[in-house]
């Protein structure tokens, strides 16, 4: 089959659903990227589209049974909340993982299915991100969760965000308590070393203890579940993939057959001018860039599903 731009005309593309291979766990109890991508129907430019999103994992996450015992321990003193003598003010996620675990611990305590867990009330909690919250806001507490920094969407603004909400919720102390910061083995130390910064006055520095609750390793079936998704939808005459982190974007290019094992770099010449490359944000189209010469089709402008759907339209719209 000749090879094609990537600039391929989409206005002839039929009305049958677009395939999105999302390079990543199903979250649960929930997905964002499928709750938006599953809509009866999502218009793009003059086009009305619909979406098959499939899930192929990269990542291999494991819960730390040390991380969540700690976690669990702190729960049951009641040593998280705006009340004195609690050792946190309030909790922080940048990942879903890290809810995924915080919900298991919660659920282990609730002892059955239709027990509501008792959080304590006024205990800030903050996420990085509409898909975080919206599996925050999924754990059954009472009260609900109160949830914060849905609209930051990366950890530099949060960090910002926290500084000046933290300090007000808690203005009437003396000193702010310290923030429990629930995170994988991997990550970066951005919202910590921001929130503690020497040059902050003490008065506003914010101590951050980072507990790790979920290990991260590399799916060994992703090659094979890659490659078996790509056959399945080789006729169709539009899909996407996905790419949330670095992890795997290798094995991405080498199953599309993009990739020079020689020099290592992307063969851009062998594209196939349907299947259409997405990034999470920044970073991994850096490290698509930098490491293989590949510039992907859309950079999301925020780290979510809207920030994908939105890449997609703005593309779609302007090669239509």
């Amino acid at each position: 089959m000749p090879s094609q731009s990537p600039t391929t005309r989409l206005g002839s593309i039929a009305a049958s659903k677009v395939p999105v291979l999302l390079l990543k766990t199903r979250s649960t109890p929930i997905d964002a990227y499928e709750e938006i991508l599953k809509r009866p129907e999502t218009t793009i430019g003059r086009y009305s589209r619909e979406f098959d999103p499939r899930f192929i994992p990269v990542l291999r996450h494991r819960f730390d049974d040390d991380g969540m015992q700690r976690t669990k321990s702190l729960l049951q003193a009641n040593g998280i909340g705006n009340q004195p003598g609690c050792k946190y003010g309030g909790l922080i996620f940048t990942s879903q993982r890290a809810v995924e675990a915080f919900a298991k611990v919660v659920n282990d305590e609730k002892g059955g299915d239709n027990v509501v867990f008792h959080f304590p009330p006024n205990t800030p909690i903050y996420s990085v991100g509409p898909a975080t919250t919206r599996a925050l806001r999924a754990i059954r507490t009472e009260p609900p969760l109160q949830v914060f920094g849905e609209h930051t969407g990366n950890g530099e603004t949060l960090a910002t965000f926290i500084m000046e909400h933290y300090g007000h919720w808690y203005r009437d102390r003396e000193s702010l308590p310290p923030l429990l910061f629930l995170v994988g083995e991997q990550r970066r130390d951005v919202i910590p070393r921001t929130l503690m910064d020497p040059a902050l006055p003490q008065n506003e520095r914010i101590t951050v203890d980072e507990e790790v609750v979920y290990g991260t390793g590399v799916m060994e079936s992703f090659p094979d579940e890659f490659e078996s998704v790509l056959n399945e939808t080789r006729y169709e005459s539009e899909r996407w993939v996905v790419v949330f982190s670095p992890t795997g974007c290798d094995t991405m290019l080498c199953g599309l057959g993009l990739l020079d094992q020689n020099g290592g770099k992307a063969s851009l010449d062998h594209r196939d001018g349907k299947t259409f490359i997405a990034t999470i944000g920044p970073t991994t189209r850096a490290h698509l860039v930098n490491r293989f010469g590949f510039e992907p089709d859309v950079c999301a402008e925020s780290p979510s599903p809207d920030g994908i759907l939105h890449g997609i339209a703005k593309f779609t719209s302007s090669h239509a």
